[in-house]
């Protein structure tokens, strides 16, 4: 028994590419699902999806300048989300649209030029690559670029962590304290990009607001806490992360896909079971006799 499991759950791991994709995937789920609490919280949750293909055309663009070389890549991701995002706002407060609309219109038009430059420039397979990643495929320097960026927005967040939860629930109050909404709201945009092209090289451009979503928004049948809330979809990310690891290595299967399907599987879980919200609760409340105290 001891054997078997030593050879589904560690021998894997042997292997340094297996090694490598795991520290990236963990990294990710570090710096990820606390980004899409707060996306939760702040009603943006499709931001994170427009967000992911804004980033697209400055892959692009780094692809067809330097081919697969992750540094220029990412700095074209960077710089294209930023972009994107001061775009919508801009017209969002030009035009008094609203802002997720805004950004849906310039998501949609950052995925076609994304295509259309990598269609002109590449090959299917090249294509294929970018919009779906290939964790397996991480190299030391992906591992470190990917570690340096995480690492990065874990650092930035706690750092603006009390005046984004304040900017969340009461903005009047946090402008009565000298704070611009306006900032904090601009920073925390810019880490959505900064983590969505961190995760570009391992789950692609489409995929790559699974890994923040999914498990944050699993994590609200969990916990009524922010901190509950967090510490549930990091660890749901870190459980798919692994998992869709093992998955890929056993069934030779993407990788990326098994981590996200298995977020899936996280949260269709999360709502039949959850101990908040979830149908289960909703059903224990209604056999519960009137009067009866709550049950748990």
């Amino acid at each position: 028994m001891l054997t078997l499991l030593h050879e589904w759950l560690l021998a894997p791991f042997d292997y340094g590419f297996m090694k490598r994709a795991l520290v990236a995937s963990f990294a990710l789920s570090l710096a990820a699902p606390p980004m899409g609490v707060f996306l939760v919280l702040r009603g943006m949750s499709l931001i994170g999806d427009a967000m992911a293909h804004a980033i697209l055309p400055g892959v692009a663009l780094g692809f067809l300048l330097a081919g697969f070389s992750l540094p220029m890549m990412s700095l074209g991701g960077i710089l294209s989300g930023l972009l994107v995002a001061v775009l919508a706002g801009s017209v969002s407060q030009m035009s008094g649209q609203r802002e997720d609309a805004a950004m849906a219109s310039f998501f949609l038009i950052s995925l076609a030029a994304g295509v259309m430059i990598i269609s002109l420039g590449g090959s299917s397979v090249d294509l294929t690559h970018v919009l779906f990643g290939s964790i397996l495929a991480v190299n030391t320097t992906s591992l470190l670029l990917i570690a340096a960026i995480s690492s990065l927005i874990v650092v930035t967040l706690a750092v603006i962590f009390r005046a984004l939860v304040v900017e969340c629930l009461d903005p009047l109050f946090l402008r009565g304290q000298g704070v611009r909404g306006s900032l904090v709201h601009g920073i925390f945009l810019g880490l959505v990009v900064l983590n969505l092209t961190a995760g570009f090289q391992t789950l692609g451009t489409l995929m790559a607001v699974g890994l923040m979503m999914l498990p944050a928004t699993a994590a609200r049948f969990w916990s009524k806490r922010l901190e509950g809330l967090i510490a549930v979809a990091i660890g749901i990310a870190l459980v798919a992360s692994t998992g869709g690891l093992l998955l890929s290595y056993h069934f030779n299967i993407p990788s990326g896909p098994a981590i996200i399907l298995l977020a899936g599987v996280g949260y269709v879980f999360s709502a039949l079971f959850g101990s908040q919200h979830s149908l289960r609760r909703r059903l224990r409340r209604r056999a519960a006799p009137l009067g009866a105290p709550e049950p748990h």
